[in-house]
């Protein structure tokens, strides 16, 4: 049985030698279930994802690389958060992007003492050290790696660029080993499936990530809110260029009667608000009731973005609210044609202009828009990970035999 030094938590062990992950010993592991993610610094999916973990495994600790309370969903303040040495640089936490180059150290320094972690990792937790099982929650293969150039987007800085061209190859041996050390990878959706079959040569089931909705608690809006009167189309997006928010906010020069409102935050923020008509709005940092509001109120969701998981129009159609978005990735795997959203085929905002005009000539039924988000409710994401989580329990406890 694999034992791991747990350097990061509040009880050492005796490492024998430095090499592989199974010379770290300890004859009881500190706990049966842990969780790692890659930082928690903001406030996405992925980071709803952990949040959902951390309410089906409520005694398992989380291991992170950096973790800013203010920067991530308030919930993760009564957790028992981990994170590793480098969060202790301040502006590290506030701009996770800027510690790159840390990061694959950051990562090996991370000793996890469980039976089984569950790494929740878009590139970084995946490579965090375990001493017993490790079953990998993959949202995608790392983009900065393999896909630079949408994950820089169309104009990125000659700097950033230049530095990720020079960490590539170094970058690329440390995610092949990383990913190496799992004993089961799991994928969020079809293309990050296949994503994961082409670089690292797994096969790995799919598990959807659930949204987290519950249409029950929506608030009344409360006098001086900051959303805008009902009837506008809605964006939830981190604000990053391969989101493709851009030619959502040119699309609406071209719709003046109608308005948008954007919900997010990221470096594209200010280009976004220089770019924009007078009927789009932008907000950030909104509570789960103001969310709940926000979704309650909208004609539609609008998303643009290369998503290996299409999580906002489930969000929304718990809501009973349709989407239009593009016709690619994970919106394939959660978004009916003409039953829970329409479809444009380019990020571009004279398809973006005509698939709303098509959204707003059909007619969307409240009962089948709802089913389709129960589907990936999070009872049953809870379910299929505790079936993983025991099947590799048992595996371990035979072997120990």
């Amino acid at each position: 049985m694999r034992r791991s030094a747990l350097g990061s938590g509040p009880t050492s062990r005796r490492r024998l030698s430095p090499h592989a992950r199974s010379d770290w010993v300890d004859p009881v592991p500190a706990h049966e279930v842990a969780i790692a993610h890659d930082y928690l610094t903001q406030r996405g999916g992925a980071e709803r994802v952990v949040l959902t973990l951390a309410r089906a495994f409520p005694e398992a600790p989380i291991y992170t690389t950096l973790f800013d309370p203010e920067g991530t969903y308030p919930e993760f303040k009564n957790l028992d958060v981990r994170p590793s040495r480098l969060n202790a640089v301040g502006i590290l936490r506030r701009q996770h992007r800027a510690a790159l180059p840390l990061l694959p150290a950051a990562s090996r320094s991370i000793k996890v003492d469980a039976e089984v972690v569950i790494a929740s990792s878009s590139g970084w937790a995946h490579g965090f050290e375990s001493s017993g099982k490790k079953l990998v929650y993959c949202y995608a293969p790392a983009r900065w790696v393999y896909e630079p150039d949408r994950y820089l987007g169309a104009d990125p800085s000659k700097v950033v660029a230049a530095a990720l061209k020079v960490l590539t190859p170094s970058l690329r041996r440390w995610d092949q080993r990383a990913a190496s050390t799992a004993d089961r990878y799991l994928a969020i959706s079809t293309v990050t499936q296949e994503r994961i079959r082409r670089v690292y040569g797994l096969e790995a089931p799919i598990v959807p990530a659930p949204h987290s909705v519950n249409t029950g608690d929506v608030p009344p809006r409360a006098p001086g809110t900051r959303l805008p009167d009902p009837g506008y189309f809605l964006v939830v997006s981190r604000l990053l260029p391969y989101k493709n928010v851009m030619p959502i906010v040119q699309a609406f020069a071209s719709l003046p009667e109608h308005t948008l409102l954007v919900v997010g935050a990221g470096p594209q923020k200010a280009e976004l608000r220089d770019a924009a008509t007078d009927n789009v709005t932008f907000l950030e940092g909104l509570s789960d009731g103001e969310m709940a509001q926000a979704y309650h109120g909208c004609t539609a969701l609008v998303a643009a973005s290369h998503e290996d998981f299409g999580l906002t129009p489930l969000e929304a159609a718990a809501y009973s609210k349709p989407s239009a978005v593009l016709r690619w990735g994970g919106f394939l795997d959660t978004v009916v044609e003409d039953e829970t959203g329409v479809f444009f085929d380019v990020p571009e905002s004279a398809s973006i202009v005509e698939a709303l005009q098509r959204l707003m000539s059909l007619e969307w039924r409240t009962e089948i828009l709802r089913a389709r988000a129960e589907e990936f409710s999070e009872t049953r994401f809870i379910d299929r990970v505790k079936s993983h989580v025991a099947d590799l329990r048992s595996g371990e406890r035979e072997k120990c035999q």
